[in-house]
């Protein structure tokens, strides 16, 4: 079964992201150290978080996988990807590790 990496960068007053510098770099070094084993990557920015709504997060990034194992191998090599977080951002993101069910 599919296996899913939800990369989820939540907005606070003190907290800044730079998504050109995420977009061109970080992405680079995802794909770099977890591409052989990704199926696809999907980045939302947040835009709103419903009408007249401030958005609650900067970006989702979406990483989906063929299945638990490649996860697994994927995660085992992200040292430098997660070391890089600090880059472009100064919150704390949250990860949710899922399997696709739909």
């Amino acid at each position: 079964m599919a296996a899913s990496l939800q990369v989820i960068y939540p907005i606070t007053a003190d907290t800044s992201f730079d998504y050109d510098y995420y977009l061109e770099t970080h992405m680079a070094l995802v794909g770099e150290h977890m591409g052989p084993h990704i199926e696809s990557t999907l980045v939302t920015k947040g835009l709103a978080g419903g009408p007249d709504t401030p958005p609650g997060y900067y970006a989702v990034a979406t990483i989906l996988f063929k299945d638990q194992q490649s996860m697994n191998a994927a995660l085992a090599g992200s040292g430098a990807v997660m070391a890089d977080i600090p880059n472009f951002t100064n919150t704390r993101p949250k990860i949710l590790l899922g399997e696709v069910i739909g």
